[in-house]
């Protein structure tokens, strides 16, 4: 999962910072996040998969196709 978001922040040309504002959390919070040393709450998975459009499945690794289901 924390691979997951640093690719689609990376593919989306976000620095951390930039994705820490948009989230409203400290950009230490957000790199622990991508770290993997810190869990993420359910209400940042949901906004970074509202964000990138893509599924809360798919940030969390139980799916490949990152398509949210309509």
């Amino acid at each position: 999962m924390y691979q997951r978001i640093r690719d689609l922040r990376e593919d989306s040309d976000m620095t951390q910072r930039q994705m820490s504002e948009i989230l409203h959390c400290n950009i230490r919070t957000y790199g622990n996040y991508e770290c993997g040393n810190t869990n993420i709450p359910n209400d940042i998975l949901v906004k970074l998969a509202d964000f990138y459009h893509v599924s809360v499945d798919y940030l969390l690794g139980r799916t490949n196709n990152p398509q949210t289901q309509k």
